[in-house]
């Protein structure tokens, strides 16, 4: 009413009453919301606010509403949008309202991710965890129809050098806490240029079957070169609760802007009496050097044991390959197999090997030289695929204030010594 009457006030006199005399009765018929008193706006607003829950949340309200849509009040609540006030739904919508969707009841919990991983999947993309951080300090649980329990938390820590840690942790069991699953998400960053998104999961069910795996991925500026890194990382691990099986896995991949590439694994596998071991990597200097390697081997617990293992190196067309098969029966009797290669980048290969049989050759072939020179996913496709690490926001800088970067000498990251048998037993 207030509004409208700051309309009117600032015309001329004469055609304030001539528009007052012309356009009073559609004023009124226009305008009938604007001048309702207080306590009607709030009933309005409250039944505005009942009909889209009941439209949002029931199909069969839905339909009643439908059939009632020659009821006067329904006709005008539905004009009600054109209110000169925001609709109560959107005025009073919290972050975590829009985090979740908005018919998720209130008081309901995160939505169970108790999956164990798959083996041999590599490191997932960012966007298969659909990290979404809340933006406000959240601690709430609570119980589902089905006796299951739940909990959500998220906050902020500070520290040093302008660091700051976002997280988010959810979880959940059943009523007989039979089954459990746990998450953790976060995003950390400092005024290095530091900055680092990560996952971290674990779970149970009913049969006894456990599993934990953890990801991350980090960018930093190298201390020497000074150019930008990305690393990538991830770990599995799952056991079998009703006989002697699990299997754990640990990934790695480092880039920098320059075309420079790392990338390894290291595996470890056990079913009731046999177990399994698996190591690889591969090295890309980004001028045309390349290193590859595989060591696989097996045993079981009757003493026989069984390997496989490879190496070449290459540059500008010259290098060489190398690798031996082995095996041991119980009684310690042993047989391996030797092989190399040389390329001497001319389409000659010298190739040359040897057995505990007696095998033995050495020949000189014309043959093509083949290898990846460069890594088939590096800098540009770790970059396209980092979006939401790249875009994580650091504390604001006070004025004058400057980052603390220490140059003192690094360890080799643990991604790259797992131990041979990780704690799975």
């Amino acid at each position: 009413m207030a509004s409208s009457s700051r309309g009117i006030a600032a015309t001329p006199f004469g055609l304030k009453l001539r528009r007052l005399d012309l356009d009073l009765s559609a004023l009124r018929l226009h305008h009938y919301h604007r001048l309702e008193l207080p306590e009607q706006q709030r009933r309005r607003k409250r039944r505005l606010i009942h009909y889209a829950r009941v439209q949002c949340c029931s199909s069969k309200s839905v339909e009643k509403a439908e059939d009632r849509k020659s009821c006067p009040h329904r006709v005008r609540i539905r004009a009600l949008p054109a209110m000169s006030f925001p609709s109560p739904q959107l005025r009073y919508t919290t972050k975590q309202e829009k985090f979740f969707p908005r018919c998720t009841p209130r008081n309901s919990g995160p939505q169970s991710r108790d999956t164990p991983p798959k083996r041999d999947t590599g490191i997932a993309n960012e966007k298969d965890w659909g990290i979404s951080l809340l933006n406000e300090n959240v601690n709430e649980s609570g119980t589902n129809e089905d006796g299951s329990t739940w909990y959500r938390e998220s906050g902020e820590d500070l520290g040093e050098n302008g660091y700051r840690c976002r997280w988010t942790r959810m979880g959940g069991q059943s009523y007989d806490g039979s089954t459990e699953w746990k998450e953790t998400w976060w995003e950390k960053s400092d005024w290095t240029g530091y900055k680092e998104l990560g996952v971290e999961k674990s779970g149970r069910n009913a049969e006894g079957d456990s599993w934990w795996e953890t990801w991350q991925e980090v960018l930093h500026q190298d201390e020497w070169s000074n150019l930008a890194r990305i690393e990538r990382s991830a770990q599995k691990q799952a056991k079998s609760g009703t006989e002697n099986a699990g299997w754990y896995e640990k990934w790695w991949e480092k880039y920098d802007a320059k075309g420079w590439t790392e990338k390894g694994a290291h595996k470890y596998g056990r079913l009731n009496e046999q177990s399994w071991w698996e190591k690889w990597g591969e090295h890309y200097d980004g001028r045309g050097s390349v290193l590859k390697w595989t060591d696989k081997w097996a045993e079981t617990e009757l003493g026989t044991k069984w390997g496989d293992k490879w190496e070449e190196k290459f540059f500008a067309g010259i290098g060489s390959r190398q690798g031996e098969t082995w095996h041991v029966s119980p009684i310690c009797d042993r047989w391996s197999r030797t092989w190399g290669e040389e390329h001497f980048g001319n389409g000659k290969v010298h190739k040359y090997g040897k057995s505990t049989t007696g095998e033995s050759w050495d020949i000189v072939v014309d043959e093509e030289t083949y290898y990846e020179a460069e890594p088939h996913y590096g800098w540009a496709d770790v970059v396209g695929n980092s979006s939401q690490l790249l875009s994580i926001e650091p504390r604001e800088r006070p004025p004058g204030v400057y980052p603390n970067f220490d140059f003192g000498p690094s360890s080799p990251p643990p991604a790259d010594q797992p131990p041979d048998r990780p704690p799975i037993s």
